[in-house]
């Protein structure tokens, strides 16, 4: 897909969705977002948010979380799947924006993803949310949506390369928003299996429904 036809998608989700917020309610806490990013692996957003609620209310700051026992933040994240790796991870990461950020999220790529648990989608999200920087967030919305619409070649499945692709297509000012409304289309009319086609705002733009 060329720039003239990627703008006209970003021109038709901006339409369809003109308020595009992230799913996961963080509240504008840049810590919380670190967090619930990490814990929206392999799981769903609606889960997080929910589980947020009582780990937020046990521990609300990362230094409360950098002296948390794995046993107990264990527990209260085992919902979410992966809750051993995901507690490792979180107290960790609290422990360093501690120590050596003094409790501010680093705003480059590089402090982002020394943090333990952070690669480059939790890294982007946090860029693209909380400094309003350009950023394609490629998860498994992103990555499926955008090359369903033709936007991404299908052997460009990875990660790295949706983000590389999406980067040179899309506006920098447009990108983020850009990735939260693919959500919302993926939810409404596009998801992994029954996509409703026949309805979707975007079916006249999107190379698998003109095959």
């Amino acid at each position: 897909m060329n720039k003239t036809n990627a703008a006209a998608v970003v021109a038709r989700l901006k339409t369809l969705y003109p308020e595009a917020t992230c799913a996961l309610r963080y509240e504008g806490d840049p810590w919380r977002l670190l967090v619930m990013g990490r814990l929206s692996a392999q799981c769903t957003d609606a889960r997080v948010n929910l589980v947020s609620e009582s780990l937020f209310a046990r521990y609300p700051t990362a230094e409360a979380m950098a002296g948390a026992l794995p046993e107990e933040l264990e527990r209260l994240i085992f919902s979410c799947g992966l809750y051993r790796t995901k507690a490792r991870d979180l107290i960790a990461a609290s422990k360093m924006l501690t120590e050596e950020f003094g409790g501010k999220l680093p705003e480059e790529m590089d402090d982002l993803l020394r943090l333990p648990g952070v690669g480059r989608k939790i890294a982007n999200l946090l860029r693209g949310d909380i400094f309003g920087l350009p950023a394609i967030v490629a998860d498994t919305h992103c990555i499926r949506i955008s090359r369903r619409l033709g936007m991404v070649p299908k052997e460009d499945g990875s990660p790295d390369k949706v983000e590389r692709v999406l980067s040179s297509l899309i506006e920098p000012a447009e990108q983020n928003d850009f990735c939260h409304r693919l959500v919302l289309l993926g939810r409404e009319y596009c998801p992994a299996k029954g996509q409703d086609c026949s309805s979707c705002p975007l079916a006249d733009l999107c190379e698998k429904v003109k095959l």
